[in-house]
C-alpha cells in the first residue's frame, strides 16, 4: 500500500528540518524489541540492555515494548510534530504529558489493530478516561527514565550525524530541487508532479498539505520511511539519515603509515576522512572530538592546499583537492586512518 503527500509550491516553499530527541527515543523502542530489525544497532542494544534492569521493558509484560506493534508501527500521540528545530526532550514529553484522553486512547489502538492491545495497555484502555490518563503519565515517566539511561549519553553524536544528513539534503535540495532532495532518501520514496509517494505503507491515502508544508525528521532508528499513522495532521516523514553505520563503530585506529611521517597523524586522518564533503562537525563526531580539536588542523590543511572549503549554510564543507588526492596516493580512503597515536585528533 501507498501513502501519498500532496505538495504544492507553497508546501515545498515551506518544507524544513527537525530534530526529535523524543522521536529517536520512541523509534529505539523497535530495535529494543526485535533486535534483528537492524543489526547497525545491535552495539548500542547490547551496551544498554545492562542499564536498563529494573525499568519496565520485558518483553511479555513490559509497558515500553508493548508501545510497539507487531507490524512495528508507534502511537503517534507519543511522536508529536516539532514547532522549532531542535526542541528539548522535557519540553516535547510536556506535550505529550497534556494530550487528552481520548487521542491516546484512540492512537494506541489504531496502533496495534487489527490486533487487540497487549495485556500491558488492555485494562487501561477498557477503562475511564481517568485509567487512560494514568497510562499516559506511567508512559510518559517510564519514557523519561529510559531516554535518561539508553539515548542521552549518546545524544550530543547521534545530534551531529543527524545534522550533517541535513547539511547534506539542503545541498541536493539547492542542486536539484525537490526531485533531487528525494531521489537517494530511500528506495521507498519517489517524487513526481508535486506528489510525493511512499511505498510499503500499512495503509492507502492521501494527504493534501493544503499550505502546511512538508516536515522532514532524519533519524537513527528509523529503517525505512516513516509518516504518521494517521492521516489527519499536517504531512511530516522521518527517514533513516546517512551514516547510521558510522555511529556505533569504534573510533578509526592507528596505523603505521608515511603520510602521516609527513604531516602528522591528526592531519592524516583527516586527509583520509575527506574523500567527500564533510562538514567540521561530522569530522569531529566521527573522531568522537569537539569541533575545536579539528578545526587548527583543517586550516592548515586548507592553507597549504591540500584541502578546499566551501560555505553551506552555516557549515563549512571540507574535501581534498587534487593536490590532497595525489599525496594520499594509494593510502586506504574512507573511514581508515594512519598514525601512530591513539583514535581521535590531538
Amino acid at each position: 500500500m501507498v501513502v501519498t503527500f500532496g505538495l504544492g509550491v507553497e508546501d515545498l516553499a515551506d518544507t524544513r528540518f527537525a530534530l526529535s530527541p523524543l522521536h529517536e527515543t520512541v523509534l529505539s523502542l523497535r530495535v529494543l524489541r526485535e533486535p534483528g530489525l537492524s543489526a547497525l544497532h545491535l552495539p548500542w542494544r547490547r551496551a544498554v540492555l545492562g542499564g536498563l534492569a529494573g525499568l519496565d521493558t520485558g518483553p511479555d509484560t513490559g509497558l515500553l515494548p508493548a508501545l510497539v506493534a507487531a507490524r512495528r508501527t508507534v502511537p503517534d500521540f507519543l511522536t508529536p510534530r516539532p514547532t522549532v528545530f531542535a526542541p528539548d526532550f522535557e519540553d516535547e514529553l510536556a506535550v505529550v504529558g497534556r494530550t487528552a484522553a481520548e487521542v491516546v486512547r484512540r492512537d494506541l489502538l489504531d496502533t496495534h489493530a487489527p490486533d487487540p492491545p497487549p495485556a500491558p495497555l488492555r485494562e487501561a484502555l477498557a477503562g475511564d478516561d481517568a485509567a487512560v490518563q494514568r497510562l499516559r503519565d506511567a508512559l510518559c515517566e517510564l519514557l523519561r527514565r529510559y531516554w535518561e539511561i539508553a539515548l542521552r549519553p549518546d545524544w550530543p553524536r547521534m545530534r551531529l550525524l543527524l545534522e550533517a544528513d541535513m547539511t547534506y539534503r539542503a545541498r541536493r535540495l539547492a542542486l536539484g530541487g525537490a526531485r533531487l532532495l528525494f531521489a537517494d532518501m530511500h528506495p521507498n520514496l519517489r517524487w513526481h508532479d508535486g506528489v510525493l509517494r511512499i511505498a510499503d505503507m500499512l495503509s492507502h491515502h492521501h494527504v493534501p498539505a493544503a499550505g502546511r508544508g512538508l516536515l522532514l525528521l532524519p533519524s537513527v532508528f528509523a529503517h525505512k520511511p516513516a509518516p504518521p499513522l494517521s492521516p489527519d495532521g499536517a504531512p511530516a516523514l522521518a527517514y533513516p539519515c546517512r551514516g547510521v553505520a558510522t555511529l556505533w563503530s569504534a573510533p578509526p585506529t592507528a596505523d603505521a603509515s608515511v603520510l602521516a611521517e609527513l604531516v602528522g597523524a591528526a592531519k592524516a586522518r583527516l586527509l583520509l576522512l575527506l574523500d567527500e564533503p564533510m562538514a567540521g562537525v561530522e569530522l569531529a563526531r566521527r573522531l568522537r572530538v569537539t569541533p575545536s580539536a579539528v578545526s587548527q588542523h583543517l586550516r592548515v590543511l586548507h592553507a597549504t592546499g591540500l584541502l578546499a572549503r566551501a560555505r553551506d549554510g552555516r557549515q563549512v564543507l571540507y574535501r581534498r583537492t587534487v593536490l590532497g588526492d595525489q599525496l594520499v596516493g594509494g593510502q586506504a580512503t574512507g573511514d581508515q586512518v594512519v598514525g601512530d597515536q591513539p583514535a581521535g585528533v590531538s
